[in-house]
């Protein structure tokens, strides 16, 4: 197992970085981080020797928060009982508005084209190895990719998706 923890620990930012972006809450980050790490220990016979160990980190993250949005689906809304308003300040800079702006428009795409941009675009990898991570043809991965990218452009400079029409 030390072994594991010395190749498990340089990829642990990567790892908070990709789960931040994908739910947006730094506890919940934090909480998926945690469950991807004890996933990927617990299975850690079961991983090929021979295969990229980020790519597989990835895939695991990326399946175990789709299956917690599967599972809040079927479960519905969760309201606290006791739940209570907290005074928040907006953002201060110009920068950090944009930023805000960039991360509400991302979580408008489905999730396909979102998990794809974000893999690609922020965490560099290439597109064999997305196709992998996601479990798909490497021609879905490039068109995903495609549309993910008009779509999120349409909305950053319109505020709206385009629809699509019908020719004859």
């Amino acid at each position: 197992m030390a072994d594991a923890e010395a190749l498990l620990e340089p990829l642990i930012p990567a790892l908070r970085r990709y789960a931040y972006a994908l739910v947006r809450d730094h506890d919940a980050a934090d909480d998926l981080v945690q469950d991807t790490l004890e996933r990927a220990l617990s299975r850690w016979t079961l991983r090929r020797s021979d295969g990229d160990l980020r790519a597989w980190l990835f895939t695991i993250q990326r399946n175990l928060h789709v299956s917690a949005l599967r599972q809040g689906q079927r479960r519905g809304a969760h309201v606290e009982l006791d739940e209570a308003t907290t005074p928040s300040t907006g953002a201060q800079q110009e920068s950090g508005i944009e930023v805000q702006d960039i991360l509400a428009t991302l979580d408008q795409l489905p999730e396909e084209q979102k998990s794809l941009l974000l893999l690609v675009g922020v965490e560099d990898f290439s597109y064999d190895d997305a196709a992998r991570i996601m479990g798909v043809p490497l021609g879905t991965v490039m068109s995903r990719l495609s549309r993910g990218r008009q779509r999120l452009r349409a909305l950053l400079e319109t505020g709206r998706t385009t629809l699509l029409r019908r020719v004859k």
